[in-house]
């Protein structure tokens, strides 16, 4: 009988230290901050500098929160296209995007400016406007359409590529269906030079260029080699039309859900992300353009001088639309005598 009763004793004695262990373990849990999770949907590739580079955020933001902050990446398109990726930003359905600036001006108008040819005097102006108050205070103009901009990524210049045919002037794109983005504003540009403009997907382009649906698309070096729109097009035409940058939105009903402390640190992870950015992008362009030479692609520099006289018309229409002409002035003031900060 005593041994019966000291073995109960000892079960009740490991039972009640088990208990006891488990109710600290619940108890040093509640007092362990719930992570938060925010998802972030892009159309880009994976080995694309712009994804590298929001991957390098993700790990910024959840190495700086002890882990309590967390940012899920869903590429190619996952979850939709650019454009219904904004919609689903703007329900909070997620909490981040990247979209090219000319997607973004069917939600934020002043984006507009973005897709306006030769707007940039080069580089370094494109920059000092991004970088500069002009480009903050484009960023935070979306808000009454419920997207908050983190930051802008450098997406080179964008030029013509065709699928057989050489174009060294403005009337070589004459008759050519030219895939564009989701933007009037491009789609105005391309029939300025002479195109005939046709929005497709991101997604579906390659198919539509190989099946003929499309003669012509345009984009940066890198995009073009990574979509691999090289091996269905011959010429690469390097008339560097537009500058337009992506630019990492964020849902605004998302971001008011953050405590301040870590829309700080969201924030500040986005920019050193976009200055990681440049220097992988600039790298990517020159061994892009060296790729698409050795497969095949005759890599074209026309004279831009026809292509910039082509589009001055658009431009100038722009003056009949006083918002928008606001900021080519504040644009075109940058970098000059005229003071860029002026409302």
């Amino acid at each position: 009988m005593v041994v019966f009763r000291t073995h109960v004793s000892t079960i009740s004695t490991r039972m009640g230290f088990g208990i006891l262990v488990l109710i600290l373990g619940v108890l040093a849990c509640s007092d362990r901050p719930a992570t938060t999770v925010v998802k972030l949907a892009h159309g880009l590739d994976v080995t694309h500098p712009v994804h590298r580079a929001m991957v390098r955020m993700a790990e910024t933001v959840s190495e700086r929160s002890d882990r309590n902050v967390r940012i899920d990446i869903y590429p190619s398109e996952q979850l939709g296209s650019e454009r219904e990726c904004v919609e689903l930003l703007q329900i909070g359905a997620i909490g981040m995007t990247k979209v090219s600036a000319s997607v973004a001006e069917s939600f934020i108008p002043s984006f507009k400016v973005f897709s306006l040819p030769y707007l940039f005097r080069d580089r370094e102006h494109l920059f000092a406007v991004l970088d500069g108050e002009v480009g903050r205070a484009l960023l935070l103009d979306g808000q009454e359409s419920r997207l908050r901009g983190l930051c802008y990524f450098d997406a080179g210049s964008r030029s013509f590529y065709t699928h057989d045919r050489r174009v060294v002037s403005p009337s070589d794109l004459a008759g050519l269906k030219v895939r564009t983005q989701e933007s009037a504003t491009a789609m105005r540009m391309v029939r300025a030079l002479g195109g005939s403009a046709t929005p497709i997907s991101w997604g579906e382009l390659y198919t539509a260029l190989q099946q003929g649906v499309v003669d012509a698309a345009e984009n940066n070096p890198p995009s073009f080699h990574l979509s691999r729109h090289y091996e269905v097009c011959s010429y690469y035409i390097l008339d560097e039309h537009t500058a337009v940058p992506d630019v990492l939105l964020m849902s605004t009903r998302v971001w008011a859900t953050l405590d301040p402390v870590v829309q700080d640190l969201v924030q500040r992870a986005a920019l050193d992300a976009a200055d990681y950015q440049k220097v992988i992008w600039a790298e990517a362009s020159e061994q892009a353009l060296a790729a698409v030479a050795e497969a095949g692609v005759e890599i074209i520099r026309p004279d831009k001088e026809p292509f910039v006289e082509a589009v001055q018309p658009l431009i100038e229409e722009y003056r009949n639309q006083p918002e928008i002409w606001k900021w080519i002035e504040r644009i075109r003031a940058v970098g000059t005598s005229a003071d860029e900060g002026k409302p």
